[in-house]
């Protein structure tokens, strides 16, 4: 990860730092799946989520390599080298994996909300966001299917996977409100029609996501706590560890190149 993309001459400092926020939604949750790898429950999921987590971090170097050639960084500067505060992903992505059923779930609850996202954003008045996003929505609309498969597949499966997924649903929904809150970054970049608001973008999702999980037997948990702060940089404890271990072989060698 160390290819620099020239600043083009539309690209504006509220763009540059919409697209890192992106990237860093992507590149978390790319380092969360990777932690499955060698550990999934069967040999075609292993492979499966590898290569959905490679997808993700496809997307993030697009992203970050765009928004951090405003100031002159490479996408490697930006993921290795920044401290926690100066993440702006949403909690939901940073989540502990938890068992197979937390991760579904919050596969499912992303991708749908990636999905939504990325088909606007192909409408972007920002060419290269909309180049990225025309190319994202293809694996999204794999993410999604994938997700939503297993979550059909645990919520109406056995007693046993019911409960588990209920559970899941019960702790990730929560997170998923952090996903659709508007910012001032976001209403700007939507004032140019850059990136549509995140609030616009909530119907869509559910609409997807609520009939699904109805069809899985599971019951959308009521929405009285609404964690927040990740746009901020504002993180949870695992987030810690899991940034140490994203960015320690970097740290370990500096300069390094190969």
């Amino acid at each position: 990860m160390n290819d620099r993309l020239p600043a083009g001459p539309e690209l504006t400092a509220e763009v540059a730092e919409y697209a890192i926020r992106l990237g860093d939604d992507a590149l978390i949750l790319s380092q969360r799946l990777a932690e499955w790898s060698a550990r999934s429950p069967e040999i075609e999921e292993d492979i499966a989520l590898t290569n959905i987590a490679l997808d993700l971090l496809g997307q993030a170097r697009s992203l970050l390599s765009y928004g951090g050639s405003y100031s002159g960084r490479t996408e490697d500067d930006l993921a290795y080298l920044r401290e926690e505060r100066a993440f702006t992903n949403v909690q939901l992505v940073e989540l502990e994996n938890g068992d197979f059923a937390v991760t579904m779930v919050r596969q499912l609850l992303f991708s749908a909300y990636q999905y939504e996202l990325y088909r606007t954003l192909e409408s972007s008045t920002d060419g290269q966001l909309a180049a990225i996003a025309a190319k994202a929505v293809k694996e999204v609309a794999y993410h999604l299917e994938h997700a939503g498969t297993w979550v059909l597949r645990l919520g109406d499966g056995t007693e046993l996977s019911h409960r588990r997924a209920q559970a899941a649903l019960d702790e990730v929904w929560p997170y998923s409100h952090e996903l659709f809150a508007d910012d001032e970054l976001a209403r700007r970049i939507a004032d140019r029609g850059a990136g549509p608001l995140p609030s616009a973008l909530r119907d869509g999702w559910l609409g997807t996501v609520q009939p699904l999980l109805a069809e899985a037997t599971l019951t959308v948990p009521d929405d009285d706590w609404q964690p927040t702060g990740g746009r901020s940089g504002l993180h949870t404890q695992p987030f810690g560890y899991l940034l140490a271990e994203l960015q320690h072989l970097h740290r370990s060698h500096p300069g390094a190149t190969w």
